[in-house]
């Protein structure tokens, strides 16, 4: 999947894309390029931490509390919607996806 986003974010223009394999090493990446990131993806489901707590932990982060965060899952009830726009959350994209959506909640959480 994060091959996915990443050659989804390239066709869009954005060509320097950070990586992390899950939600600790993300928080270590982020600390270590802040002031550098414009936007941050990620799963609900991930190893080691989950995405929610990742996003609460990110929110709780002052030089990065302000980022846009996509949220991008499989998880689809309004209940999940709910908590995750709770926890800082300031896009959603239901897998699976088309590029178009893709792309519309990309600029639109850039346009922030």
């Amino acid at each position: 999947m994060r091959r996915i986003i990443t050659n989804s974010l390239n066709r869009l223009g954005h060509e320097d894309v950070l990586e992390a394999a899950n939600g600790r090493e993300g928080i270590e990446r982020l600390t270590d390029a802040a002031g550098a990131v414009d936007l941050i993806i990620t799963d609900w489901n991930m190893p080691e931490m989950s995405g929610i707590d990742f996003v609460r932990t990110v929110r709780a982060l002052e030089k990065l509390r302000d980022l846009p965060v996509l949220m991008v899952t499989t998880n689809a009830g309004k209940d999940d919607i709910m908590q995750a726009m709770q926890a800082g959350v300031s896009h959603y994209i239901v897998k699976p996806f088309t590029p178009d959506t893709f792309k519309e909640k990309v600029e639109a959480a850039l346009a922030r």
